[in-house]
């Protein structure tokens, strides 16, 4: 994607809502994804499906992406993104999560060939315009609470 904007926002009407984007960590350290026909890293997340509520989107993209079965997750924010790529160059929002997975199942069952728990952000995003910004806000947000 290029020129990309990306905004963030306290809430949104529930229809708006596309996506869900879950930022997580595991024993202190960053959980990122690699999928099988990526050589890049990104925070698990994805679309919602027809009549799904967005916080079950969150949880379902986070099992199918990491495997997690045990975790507390919150939400942080609404995001969105602008693209003249993405959309037709239309805004579209998603809801931000943040979840501390305590455990993993043993393997994957999708797209994703593994799991990478880092101490620091990775230097290689799938999308390097967007994902970057989403662990800025919620790193931001954070502070302000802590």
């Amino acid at each position: 994607m290029t020129n990309v904007k990306v905004k963030f926002y306290d809430s949104a009407e529930d229809a708006l809502l596309k996506f869900a984007v879950i930022i997580a960590k595991s024993g202190g350290k960053w959980v990122f994804c690699k999928h099988r026909e990526r050589d890049t890293y990104e925070i698990p997340g994805g679309h919602r499906e027809a009549g799904e509520d967005i916080f079950e989107t969150a949880k379902r993209e986070l099992y199918e992406e990491t495997g997690a079965v045990v975790y507390n997750i919150e939400p942080v924010c609404v995001y969105s993104v602008t693209a003249k790529d993405n959309f037709d160059g239309k805004e579209t929002f998603g809801m931000l999560y943040f979840a501390e997975i305590k455990e993993f199942e043993k393997e994957l069952h999708n797209e994703i060939e593994k799991i990478v728990l880092m101490e620091d952000l990775t230097d290689n995003w799938t999308y390097p315009g967007i994902q970057p910004e989403l662990v800025k806000e919620y790193t931001r947000r954070a502070r302000k609470v802590n």
